[in-house]
């Protein structure tokens, strides 16, 4: 990893706290937990802006070169096999994450490109496992279908800082719904649209 790289990586843990997410596996910190106390909170933030002080400062003195370009993820069946299958339901950015993991050399070597969670809920949404519906604060959210519940996803709610918002989790066998059709997961094109943090718009995720 480069310097900016670490930084990065670092800021991407800082603001996951910030705003009331455990950054290990992307779940919520629940509302009794020191990590998730309004003036940490408040610290976080502040340090996330000193650390994106940092990398606009050393993305300024990276000297500008033409980097080969990466390959579009890809992962052989082989690899798949040591997928480790986790009995609590994941975020699609935690399921995404552990499928690089997988592959980690070839990403981080950036001979391609990582799989990103967006892949995993457009193609739920193409297939009809996924649909957009309107939440009770009257924006627009993602719930599972029928279908969707039936092949493991999982709705759940939690508050942050008084807004509740829905939230979908993939149980283990909805992990394995993913994993058996990853082919189809990888081919998908995203559509692009505004992205925020689950409490926002569309209630996404953010990719590391």
């Amino acid at each position: 990893m480069t310097e900016l790289e670490k930084i990065e990586y670092a800021k991407s843990f800082i603001d996951r706290l910030a705003n009331g997410i455990n950054p290990l596996d992307d779940t919520p910190i629940p509302e009794d937990d020191i990590a998730n106390n309004v003036r940490l909170s408040r610290c976080f933030f502040y340090v996330s802006g000193i650390l994106q002080k940092e990398i606009d400062r050393e993305r300024r003195k990276s000297p500008k070169e033409n980097k080969p370009e990466r390959l579009p993820f890809t992962i052989t069946q082989e690899q798949l096999k040591d997928f480790g299958y986790s009995p609590n339901p994941l975020s699609a950015t935690a399921v995404a994450r552990k499928i690089n993991w997988l592959v980690r050399e070839d990403i981080e070597q950036k001979k391609i490109e990582k799989l990103s969670y967006r892949k995993i809920t457009q193609w739920l949404l193409n297939i009809g496992m996924i649909e957009y519906r309107e939440w009770e604060d009257g924006k627009i959210k993602r719930f599972p279908t029928d279908e969707g519940e039936a092949i493991g996803l999982v709705l759940a709610d939690w508050d942050n800082y008084g807004r509740r918002t829905p939230v979908i989790y993939f149980t283990e066998e909805a992990q394995r719904f993913i994993i058996d059709n990853i082919e189809a997961v990888i081919a998908t094109e995203i559509q692009k649209g505004k992205t925020s943090y689950p409490w926002g718009t569309n209630n996404e995720e953010t990719d590391d």
